[in-house]
């Protein structure tokens, strides 16, 4: 959630002032009470208990999820292959190493030219351990999308999410597309903290029905597809998007569509309820290889061993900036023109930023970028992909953005005229 993001930069009371003015926004689009479920008092005293077990400073989420359910990977689990040869030289590895390190690193790996050429884990965490997503779970959202959509229960990516969503027929909700869910264009009020149990911003994260709470309660505050504002409801509502495209749960459709055809190991997920619906915009649990795997897929254009399991042109359009932000594409952030400090939300609110010391050694160059600093560099010029997973950095250690990837680039020697070319 993003006041994870915002863990130890912000103050509560600087993003409850950010969410009270963006509840104070005319709304576009009233609730229809008559379509509003009616949720039990048993349903209402299980949010409550997630509410009071989080804390009125709300500075992290929750400690543990519960209930959870199992993700099952695949039967038939092979480790990446290691690379051949090395093409990233000793002293690079080693300083990367040295770098992540002292950032309280579970797991750093470098995929390069078809194989692993470096894979290191830290303290007690190994290659089985489970990494909590955090927001690593929304370029899975994404992948999930391209899998509907290739394997055709989701026409495009300009399809209107009410065509599923029914309840949003006949409404503004109606304009929202299945590419704002990804791209955070939704118009759905922008993600912010508040300290009131009766917030929606808060039941629509910890209560039993949070999927409906964000379909009848959120408000739309914005023209769909005019705005960007970082929003977890927009990558909360795939999961319902994929279990009424497909009619298969969704935390079923990431096993089935996506982890096994990767050949990837597998997990767990918080679920609303038990029963009930998973979280796609965060909290989902898998082993650290399993995340690069995604990575890799979006490396290499949607084919994993010959097969096309995205559509074509699919990873293109989920790089490409949007005119409302040129640093976002669909789940994924992207290098886009520099600037030394960034973050998750609108660029017109210099909140939550991360530094970035230098340019990017690739213009190309796209990433995963989690809470905690949890990121994935996806460099299509050099076939090259970095990870780093992990918790907050120790205190009086700061994150650089463009350090990691810049550092190992160095290490590489391109033949003439191939080196990738610089951000700008």
């Amino acid at each position: 959630m993003i006041s994870e993001i915002m863990k130890a930069l912000l103050s509560a009371s600087i993003l409850a002032s950010l969410s009270m003015a963006a509840c104070t926004q005319s709304s576009i689009a009233e609730p229809n009470e008559a379509l509003k479920p009616i949720y039990s008092e048993d349903a209402e005293a299980l949010y409550m208990k997630r509410f009071n077990a989080r804390g009125k400073s709300q500075a992290t989420g929750l400690k543990a999820y519960d209930p959870i359910a199992p993700v099952m990977g695949s039967t038939s689990y092979k480790a990446l292959p290691k690379s051949e040869q090395r093409t990233i030289s000793k002293d690079a590895i080693d300083a990367a190493k040295a770098y992540v390190t002292e950032k309280n690193t579970s797991a750093f790996m470098v995929w390069r030219n078809g194989g692993v050429e470096t894979e290191h884990y830290f303290g007690e965490f190994n290659k089985d351990s489970l990494v909590v997503s955090k927001s690593l779970a929304k370029p899975l959202s994404t992948l999930a999308v391209g899998r509907a959509i290739k394997e055709g229960f989701i026409q495009s990516l300009d399809q209107s999410v009410s065509d599923f969503i029914i309840d949003w027929k006949g409404t503004e909700k109606e304009k929202i597309l299945v590419r704002h869910l990804l791209d955070m264009r939704t118009g759905l009020l922008p993600q912010g903290q508040a300290l009131e149990p009766e917030h929606v911003l808060n039941r629509a994260y910890m209560h039993p029905f949070h999927d409906d709470i964000i379909i009848y309660d959120y408000p739309l505050v914005d023209e769909p597809g005019t705005r960007y504002e970082y929003a977890n409801s927009a990558s909360e509502l795939v999961a319902p998007l994929i279990e009424r495209a497909t009619g298969v749960q969704y935390e079923d459709w990431v096993s089935k569509e996506i982890l096994k055809p990767l050949g990837a190991k597998g997990g767990e997920v918080w679920m609303n309820r038990e029963g009930g619906t998973p979280h796609s915009g965060c909290c989902i649990l898998l082993p650290a290889e399993t995340y690069l795997r995604f990575a890799v897929l979006f490396l290499q254009d949607g084919n994993w061993d010959s097969e096309q399991l995205l559509p074509t042109g699919f990873v293109k359009e989920a790089r490409t900036a949007t005119p409302q932000n040129p640093h976002t594409g669909m789940g994924v952030y992207v290098a886009g023109p520099y600037i030394e400090k960034r973050g998750p939300l609108n660029p017109d609110k210099p909140l939550g930023q991360t530094l970035h010391s230098e340019p990017y050694l690739a213009r190309d160059l796209f990433m995963f970028d989690g809470n905690s600093h949890q990121v994935a560099y996806i460099i299509p010029s050099a076939d090259m992909v970095i990870m780093r997973t992990g918790g907050w950095m120790p205190k009086g250690v700061t994150w650089d953005n463009s350090q990691l990837p810049n550092i190992i680039l160095k290490g590489i020697d391109f033949a003439e005229g191939s080196a990738p070319i610089p951000q700008k």
